[in-house]
C-alpha cells in the first residue's frame, strides 16, 4: 500500500509533458524560466494570481480573494513546483505557444496566463 501511495505522489508532482504539450508549444528554458517567474505574478483569465517572490515563497490569490502560502522551486525543462503550506504539492510545466505564456497542469489541463508582471529589475 505504501508503494502505491508513493507511486501515486510520484505521478501527481510529475511534469506535464506527457499529457499536455501540443504542436507549436515551446517548453520555456531554464533561463526563460527564472526571467518569466522570480518575482513576478501570473493572472489567470479566471482572475486567479500565481505569485512568485524572488526569494522562494509563493501565494496563489483565487478569483474569490482567498489566498494560499507555500513556497517554489524552479526545475529543468519549464517546470515549477508548489508546495503549499496546507500540505498540497503540485509541478506545472511553462510553455510559450504562438507568444503566449501557458501553464500546463500535471493532469495536461492548459491556464493561459492573461497577463505576466515582473517585479524584478532587469
Amino acid at each position: 500500500m505504501r508503494g502505491l501511495i508513493l507511486l501515486l505522489t510520484f505521478a501527481a508532482a510529475a511534469p506535464a509533458f506527457a499529457q499536455g504539450i501540443r504542436d507549436g508549444d515551446t517548453v520555456l528554458s531554464d533561463d526563460e524560466m527564472r526571467l518569466e517567474v522570480r518575482g513576478s505574478t501570473h493572472t489567470f483569465f479566471d482572475g486567479g494570481q500565481s505569485f512568485f517572490s524572488v526569494t522562494d515563497s509563493y501565494s496563489y490569490t483565487y478569483p474569490d480573494g482567498g489566498v494560499a502560502h507555500g513556497r517554489y522551486e524552479i526545475r529543468e525543462d519549464g517546470v515549477v513546483c508548489t508546495f503549499f503550506n496546507h500540505g498540497f504539492e503540485r509541478c506545472d510545466t511553462y510553455v510559450r505557444n504562438d507568444g503566449r505564456l501557458v501553464l500546463i497542469d500535471g493532469t495536461g489541463v492548459r491556464f493561459p496566463v492573461q497577463l505576466a508582471e515582473s517585479g524584478q529589475a532587469s
